[in-house]
C-alpha cells in the first residue's frame, strides 16, 4: 500500500505541471492572439524590435520555452527534465531495493538512510497515524526537490540549446545565449513549484478534515483555546473568531509561500550563475556561487519539506487537549 501511495504521489507531482503549462498558454483574447500571430507570420513586425527583444531581458528566461506539443499539451524543457529526473529516481530506487540484504550496502544503504531519516523527521513532528498519511508525500517532495536542484547544476543544463550563433567564437555550434535551452531545472520553473504547492494544499486540507472532522476542524480554527469555561467564553469567542479568520487567510497563503520561496531561490541562483559565467574571465567568478548553490539546493529542499510538515501539524494536532490522566485524583 505504501508503494502504491508513493507511485501515485510521484505521478501527481510529475504530471501536474504539464496541465498548468497548458492553462498558461490559453490566450485571454483569442481574436487578438490570432491577429498578432498573423501579423508576425506576414512579416509585419519591426525587425529592430524583434532583434532587441531576442537579446534583451533577464539572463535566464522567467518562463520555460515550449519545445514541442503532445496533442494540445505544450511540453517545455523543464517538463522534459522532470521526466528525466523522475526516471533517474526510479532507477536508483529500483537498484537499491532489487536485492535487499540484511546489512545494507551501496545504493541500498543510501535509499534506506534517506527514507529512515525522513521518517524520523516526520515522526518527530506529527502523530503516528498522521505520519502514515504524510510520509509518502513529504518524502517525494524532498527527494525530488533535492535531486532536481542538484541536477540543475550539471554542466549543459540551461546552456545547451537553440540560440543566435556566436560571432567571435572558434567553437563549432557556439551560441551567444541559449534562448531555448533543451533542459531547465524543474524547480526554476514556477509551474512546477506551484503544482507541488497545489498538491500540498489539497492533501493537507483532506487530512485536516480526516483528522478532525468538519465540526472538529471548525472548532480547531475558530474555537476558544485553553479549556476556558463560563461567561468568559462569550467575549473570548469573538476574539478567537477574528483569530480564526486570520488563520484561514494564513492557510490559503501557505501554498503561495511554499511555491514562491522555492522558485525564487532556485531561479535567482540560476540567474546569478549565468551572469557570473558570462561576465568573468573563463567563468571563474561563478565558482564561489556554484558551491553556494550546492548548499542552497539541499537547504531549500529541507525547508520546503519541513514547512510542509509543520503546516500539516498545525491542522492535524490537538495541542490544547488536556493530557491523559491530568484530571485524575492522586
Amino acid at each position: 500500500m505504501s508503494l502504491i501511495k508513493s507511485i501515485l504521489t510521484a505521478l501527481v507531482v510529475f504530471v501536474s505541471p504539464v496541465f498548468l503549462r497548458a492553462a498558461e498558454h490559453v490566450p485571454a483574447d483569442p481574436a487578438k492572439a490570432t491577429a498578432d500571430a498573423a501579423g508576425k507570420s506576414a512579416g509585419h513586425g519591426d525587425p529592430a524590435d524583434e532583434a532587441h527583444s531576442s537579446h534583451s531581458g533577464p539572463p535566464v528566461a522567467a518562463h520555460a520555452p515550449t519545445l514541442f506539443h503532445i496533442g494540445p499539451l505544450p511540453v517545455t524543457n523543464s517538463i522534459i527534465y522532470t521526466w528525466l529526473i523522475g526516471a533517474f529516481i526510479l532507477v536508483v530506487v529500483r537498484a537499491g531495493t532489487k536485492n535487499i540484504k540484511e546489512v545494507p550496502k551501496g545504493v541500498q544503504n543510501v535509499v534506506e538512510a534517506a527514507v529512515e531519516g525522513l521518517e524520523e523527521l516526520t515522526s518527530g513532528l506529527l502523530e503516528p497515524k498522521v505520519v502514515r498519511w504524510v510520509l509518502p508525500l513529504v518524502a517525494t517532495f524532498f527527494i525530488f526537490i533535492v535531486i532536481s536542484n542538484l541536477m540543475g547544476l550539471l554542466p549543459g543544463v540551461g546552456s545547451i540549446g537553440l540560440g543566435h550563433p556566436a560571432k567571435n567564437s572558434s567553437l563549432p555550434f557556439a551560441i551567444e545565449h541559449a534562448d531555448a535551452p533543451l533542459l531547465r531545472p524543474p524547480t526554476a520553473d514556477a509551474n512546477m513549484t506551484v503544482a507541488m504547492a497545489a498538491v500540498f494544499f489539497i492533501m493537507s486540507t483532506y487530512w485536516a478534515f480526516r483528522y478532525n472532522g468538519p465540526v472538529g476542524l471548525f472548532k480547531h480554527i475558530f474555537g476558544v483555546k485553553g479549556g476556558m469555561t463560563g461567561w468568559m467564553v462569550i467575549p473570548l469567542s469573538l476574539i478567537f473568531l477574528f483569530i480564526g479568520i486570520i488563520e484561514v487567510i494564513s492557510i490559503c497563503i501557505r501554498p503561495v509561500a511554499l511555491a514562491m520561496r522555492l522558485y525564487g531561490n532556485i531561479y535567482g541562483g540560476e540567474s546569478v550563475l549565468t551572469i557570473m559565467l558570462t561576465n568573468s574571465p573563463l567563468g571563474l567568478g561563478a565558482l564561489p556561487f556554484y558551491f553556494l548553490e550546492l548548499l542552497v539546493a539541499v537547504v531549500q529542499a529541507l525547508v520546503f519539506t519541513l514547512l510542509s510538515i509543520a503546516f500539516i501539524g498545525t491542522l492535524c494536532s490537538h495541542m490544547d487537549e488536556e493530557p491523559h490522566g491530568a484530571g485524575a485524583k492522586h
